[in-house]
């Protein structure tokens, strides 16, 4: 069997802009395909799109991406270093959570992305994408902080930025988490002393 060639990314975001499979296509203001370094050794999934992604087209543009970049710089890494993308390319209206039939019908992209980014980890951000990606129903609790294996890749399950927001105590894990993975990928800085 041979592998699948990987669809260029400019290619895949033209077909993401032409769905119309499911009903969110119709509710949508932009398709947020995601952005970043095409040969990111990370690729960061999130959920979905929320109201500030769908009016600019953009990934974790919100308070949750504020916290992200800020997050990402404990790892040793910048928001241009590595590709976000979510589960879903369209905002669930209110921001309800994805429902299984569009989960099935958006997920191939997200697979395609993945297959043409080919990351060294695949960090998944709360436990939506984090059950997706790993075929799981343990949460997010239970597996953030360790990799885990989902087919050839690495799987870094992280808190959602947004639980932070709505709950501090989670702050110190994310930041935890995201040392790890800055000490996993050798980007982090080295302490001073």
């Amino acid at each position: 069997m041979t592998a699948k060639t990987p669809i260029p990314l400019d290619q895949l975001r033209e077909q993401v802009g032409a769905c119309h499979q499911c009903p969110l296509a119709d509710g949508r203001t932009n398709v947020v395909f995601g952005e970043g370094d095409p040969e990111a050794r990370v690729l960061i999934v999130g959920e979905a799109p929320g109201k500030n992604e769908d009016l600019q087209g953009r990934p974790f543009v919100g308070a949750a991406g504020k916290l992200l970049d800020d997050l990402l710089a404990v790892a040793g890494l910048a928001r241009e270093d590595v590709f976000i993308a979510n589960v879903l390319k369209c905002r669930p209206p209110g921001n309800r959570d994805p429902r299984p039939e569009e989960i099935e019908l958006c997920t191939p992209y997200l697979r395609e992305q993945t297959r043409t980014i080919d990351p060294e980890v695949i960090v998944t951000l709360g436990n939506f994408s984090t059950k997706f990606i790993l075929k799981t129903e343990v949460g997010i609790t239970r597996l953030h902080g360790h990799v885990q294996q989902a087919g050839r890749f690495k799987v870094f399950p992280i808190y959602h930025p947004a639980a932070a927001l709505y709950d501090p105590t989670k702050r110190a894990a994310l930041e935890d988490d995201f040392a790890t993975l800055g000490e996993l990928l050798g980007t982090r800085p080295r302490p001073e002393g």
